[in-house]
């Protein structure tokens, strides 16, 4: 039989392929070879390649280098199956049905799936097997699947001796057997199958597997969802150059995505984010499947949804935001339902994109709280992230994040840890446990600082600053060559932010912490300004809200002279308007450098400086209205929901002076 399944390759009899060893004699890394015209050794999988036949005798390159890239950690032996061995013989599987003839009930099937999806284990999808009466191949496949769901950890088995249990090993047999008996969903689902429990690419099984999706497929009745089940399996096998894979991707295009059902246009959604969809490919493919999905994400599940936008992120479909509009409002009606990595996904898509919505904001700020403790903790940093993305101060969910902090943070890994904390600091939030949490924050550092990546840490102490917490018993290490070092990329200059970070870091607790004496930062790690272009440790002023502010300024102080912009501090802020006073409260002119007696430094807050839901100023612009204070400046803000409430310009002129000079009567200057 064996003989009989090898000779359907197509052009078998051109390269005159020899009998395979005997059954029983073959390793997991025994290739099945041919000869060639002039007397070379061919394997058989190149023939699906797009570089033609391997003539090395030494093995195919092709699969050594599909070995590296695939990470197959697992070298299973194969079965050993004596050319005589019944299946009969394995009394641990039950009977086989390749084919639809006999097959079991549908209830039957559907009861088997219910109860393969409930193990957790792969010794109890064993047990089920051991259970069950009758078996047939898409039954078959899917415990396959399910040993795979539960063993797959990156790129290998968990435990690699489970492809040795007989069970398995005995299903596999049967599988290779009957394997031209087999319907297409059947041969395709344990193609794919075998794909992901790293079974060898040239073992028997594989092969045949292989040749018959291969023929299958030139028939050209797959359905849309069998199509993309092939093509991952062949993705997996031979990577995005594979003949078969090119071939799966013509019948797709041939359909169109109208006549798809939502479970058809998910699967092509996977498989082109699975690498086949990226540089630009499938362009036309990609728009009509966009287009078409705009008109059905009303019919959309959770797990739809979520697929859905992790494939728009993966193959950066920018130009797709209508679809993620309305994905996003059909993520509203799931909240609750979505699994802790379906929103993970969500929040990620939503960020990439910079999209949201008030109702799905709404939705999170009902949702969060009652799960804050149960979540999985990458899900409620991603939660902290997409709040802190969109400037929203929702005390309910900080809070509630707050408090499971403190009970959850050992199960939270350092990256997650800073990525919390920095959420609180650019919201410039403290909590009511303020006090515990910082407590937690400061044991993790002491217990854990080695682990934390360079650039985390110094994350988090900027932002602990921002909200009023001085990590002052770190800054010996953060400070120190070493540290310093690791920050910097071999061969490159420490980023401009980082030393804005820095030096924000040293100016805190040299103005807020007049106990502190040492280590000090060096002074070629100090910068001069926190104004930059793109991340920036200041808002740049609103030019149209300044614009108004200093039309009115002009009026009040008499003349442009009397007041300076975008004035650069000794410590490195920069002053949206700065007034000079002498000793008499008088107003000198903004050039005057002797007998300043006072300075008013105007902050114009446009609505970027505030959180978008409440008049909270962000983090870093707190803190620098705070150091300004320290610094003896008297700090005058003028808020953009107080200046856009004026209707007039002598109302501006009324105001500003009741804002900068509330003490005086302003006869005339």
């Amino acid at each position: 039989m064996a003989l009989k399944q090898i000779q359907r390759l197509p052009l078998l009899g051109q390269f005159g392929i020899q009998r395979c060893p005997p059954a029983g004699t073959f390793s997991s890394f025994t290739k099945v070879l041919s000869t060639s015209s002039e007397g070379q050794r061919v394997c058989v999988a190149c023939l699906y390649s797009t570089a033609g036949c391997c003539t090395r005798t030494q093995g195919c390159r092709r699969v050594q280098s599909n070995f590296r890239v695939r990470s197959l950690a697992t070298n299973i032996r194969e079965p050993v199956f004596v050319a005589s061995t019944s299946v009969g013989e394995f009394r641990t599987v039950p009977q086989f049905c390749p084919t639809q003839l006999h097959r079991p009930p549908v209830a039957e099937e559907q009861a088997f799936q219910h109860r393969l999806g409930s193990c957790s284990t792969s010794r109890q999808v064993f047990k089920l097997l051991r259970s069950v009466e009758l078996l047939s191949d898409t039954m078959a496949a899917a415990a396959l699947h399910r040993v795979a769901d539960l063993e797959q950890e990156e790129n290998s088995l968990r435990d690699p001796s489970v492809l040795e249990k007989d069970t398995i090993r005995a299903l596999c047999f049967q599988l290779e057997q009957d394997s031209g008996h087999l319907t297409d969903a059947g041969v395709v689902s344990a193609l794919f199958a075998c794909t992901r429990l790293f079974l060898d690419p040239w073992s028997m099984l594989m092969v045949r597997l292989v040749s018959e999706s291969q023929e299958r497929l030139g028939r050209g009745q797959m359905s849309i969802g069998l199509l993309c089940t092939l093509g991952q399996a062949m993705l997996a096998i031979e990577g995005p150059g594979c003949v078969m894979l090119k071939q799966v991707m013509g019948e797709i295009q041939r359909q169109s995505p109208a006549q798809w059902s939502l479970a058809d246009l998910v699967a092509v959604y996977r498989l082109l984010q699975s690498g086949i969809g990226q540089d630009a490919k499938y362009r036309d493919l990609l728009n009509a499947l966009h287009t078409h999905a705009v008109t059905v994400t009303s019919r959309m599940d959770p797990g739809d949804v979520s697929v859905l936008l992790s494939a728009l992120v993966t193959l950066n479909q920018i130009q797709a935001m209508p679809l993620v509009t309305s994905l996003c409002k059909q993520a509203v009606r799931h909240i609750s339902y979505f699994t802790d990595e379906e929103l993970s996904l969500v929040l990620g898509a939503l960020m990439h994109f910079g999209h949201s919505d008030h109702y799905f904001e709404k939705a999170m700020e009902r949702y969060v709280p009652t799960v804050a403790f149960t979540s999985h903790p990458e899900t409620i940093t991603k939660v902290m992230e997409f709040f802190s993305w969109r400037n929203i101060l929702s005390p309910t969910v900080l809070d509630a994040v707050a408090e499971s902090f403190v009970y959850r943070a050992d199960d939270y890994n350092t990256n997650q840890v800073a990525r919390q904390i920095m959420a609180f600091g650019k919201l410039g939030y403290l909590p009511p446990n303020a006090g515990e949490l910082f407590r937690k924050v400061e044991n993790i550092l002491h217990t854990r600082f080695s682990q934390f990546q360079p650039q985390a840490i110094l994350n988090l102490l900027h932002s602990c600053i921002l909200v009023g917490r001085y990590p002052i018993n770190f800054l010996s290490k953060v400070f120190s060559s070493y540290f310093l070092q690791q920050l910097q990329e071999q061969g490159t200059v420490l980023d401009r932010f980082i030393l804005a970070q820095l030096t924000q870091l040293y100016i805190t607790v040299k103005l807020e912490c007049p106990f502190y004496e040492s280590p000090k930062l060096l002074l070629k790690y100090r910068i001069k300004s926190f104004h930059m272009y793109g991340s920036s440790l200041e808002t740049p002023v609103d030019r149209q809200l300044y614009n108004a502010v200093k039309t009115g300024l002009i009026k009040l102080l008499g003349a442009r002279s009397y007041f300076g912009s975008r004035v650069l501090t000794p410590y490195c802020y920069t002053l949206d308007v700065e007034i000079k006073l002498d000793e008499d409260g008088y107003v000198l002119p903004a050039s005057h450098i002797d007998d300043v007696h006072k300075r008013i430094a105007v902050c114009i807050d446009g609505q970027e400086r505030f959180t978008t839901n409440m008049r909270q100023l962000l983090g870093k612009e707190a803190i620098k209205q705070r150091h300004l204070r320290l610094l003896g400046y008297e700090v005058v803000q003028i808020p953009y929901y107080e200046f856009e409430k004026l209707q007039s310009k002598s109302s501006v002129v009324e105001y500003l002076h009741q804002k900068i000079f509330p003490h005086t009567y302003r006869l005339s200057w």
